[in-house]
């Protein structure tokens, strides 16, 4: 009862810790924000690739597919953190920020021969940015008025989700997950004037989420031999509206206040997501694995603010293409020696971006990563974990700040036996 305990408070403590936010990017200012990685810290060190991995000691909820591959005597519960620090530039401008979130909560374990279930707690998006400009404007007279603006916006979704895998056959394993989706976003935009008759003016979008998720997988698994194994896995999540009422509320204050609201109803979708990867095992001690995912985002609707009106409409997005690539390598699971029992990882990625900045397209991501995975052993337990990894990653595109970040992903799966029967002579 004390570590099932244990378990709730962590995954309390993350639900509070999923309010405050993860980035400090201008770019969180479009769309429903920067998009979390996907993943847990077990594949963080791959760069993510996880679609057609099936680990029987992790909870890979990249795919639900793979719970039907989880032990049939343990209960797994995976919690990370991760610590980031990312300089922006523009120009010859530059600052840093730092900033430290509590990532995910996931766990599971095995109900039936082949069928697996797992639950969990995860980021979706972050939202968190505060920066001014000023410029001036032609008052029509040979003279010019300033206009200080300052952007404000914060919130993010994320997703709670329970899943369930099952392998009817040899070597073919279905699963789904189904989540609730749930978060606020808010943008604000504070114009003031120098001239003191001039009004100044603010303008405040606000959405609250509250909606479903549905994301389907399969996989094969085909052995070439004893040793080697091929899979192949697949994924779909569902895109559909999440009857949302964004809000648009412009305020001016002078000599009269005056405020006038918008709602764009039903004015936001989530969009469909489909993704493929294949993996290759030696063993225990070779993983290599390569994953391709495509978000339709050019379909999804979205608020657009016309001056005299706020309506969701299709088209202010492009498609998001994302490839990964990791491998993993391990001397010997089982092996006497401490450090012949670590895992060693590495990946790379490479995505298209999802959002415009005006008339260009936002900045595409480059990523490479590296981790180990770190066996925790002790008197009564040995196949616990600690995993950590490292991520550069560079969202850059010509015109725009370039923003390079620093991530350290900390995560430990608890993984004991729970469900042994004890025998007597």
């Amino acid at each position: 009862m004390k570590k099932i305990f244990a378990a709730l408070s962590i995954a309390l403590l993350a639900t509070t810790a999923f309010a405050q936010s993860g980035t400090n990017s201008p770019y969180s200012m479009y769309g429903i924000g920067v998009l979390s990685d996907q993943g847990n810290s077990f594949n963080r060190g791959m760069n993510g690739v996880g679609l057609g991995l099936r680990p029987h000691n992790q909870i890979n909820y990249l795919n639900p597919a793979s719970y039907s591959a989880v032990d049939s005597l343990s209960f797994i519960f995976d919690a990370g953190l991760s610590l980031q620090m990312t300089n922006f530039k523009e120009g010859k401008v530059s600052k840093n920020a730092k900033n430290a979130s509590f990532e995910y909560v996931v766990g599971g374990f095995r109900v039936a021969p082949n069928f697996g279930l797992a639950f969990g707690l995860l980021p979706v998006s972050n939202i968190g940015y505060q920066f001014t400009n000023t410029e001036y404007v032609d008052r029509g007279d040979a003279s010019y008025t300033g206009v200080s603006n300052a952007y404000s916006g914060t919130g993010g979704l994320h997703e709670a989700f329970i899943g369930l895998g099952w392998s009817p056959v040899k070597g073919f394993s279905f699963g789904v997950n189904g989540g609730y989706l749930w978060g606020e976003m808010e943008h604000i935009i504070n114009s003031t004037y120098t001239d003191s008759s001039a009004k100044s003016l603010k303008k405040k979008r606000n959405c609250s989420i509250g909606s479903y998720k549905l994301d389907f997988g399969v996989q094969y698994q085909h052995e070439l031999n004893d040793k080697d194994v091929i899979t192949v896995g697949a994924t779909y999540g569902l895109g559909h509206s999440l009857n949302a009422d964004p809000t648009l509320a412009i305020m001016s204050s002078g000599t009269v206040n005056d405020t006038t609201e918008f709602v764009a109803h039903d004015g936001i979708d989530f969009p469909s997501q489909i993704a493929a990867g294949v993996s290759y095992t030696h063993g225990t001690k070779w993983t290599v694995g390569v994953d391709y995912t495509l978000q339709q985002w050019a379909d999804a609707k979205f608020p657009q603010d016309n001056g005299n009106s706020y309506v969701g409409k299709t088209g202010q997005f492009n498609d998001l293409h994302k490839v990964n690539a990791g491998l993993e390598y391990c001397q010997n699971t089982e092996g006497r020696s401490f450090f012949s029992r670590i895992r060693y990882r590495l990946g790379a990625g490479y995505s298209t971006p999802y959002i415009k900045v005006g008339s260009k397209d936002g900045p595409s991501q480059l990523s490479v990563s590296a981790g180990v995975g770190i066996p925790i052993v002790n008197a009564y337990n040995n196949r616990s974990m600690l995993n950590v990894s490292a991520q550069w990653v560079r969202n850059d595109a010509s015109g725009l700040i370039k923003e390079n970040s620093f991530r350290i992903n900390i995560g430990f799966t608890f993984n004991e036996r729970w469900f042994a029967k004890w025998k007597f002579d």
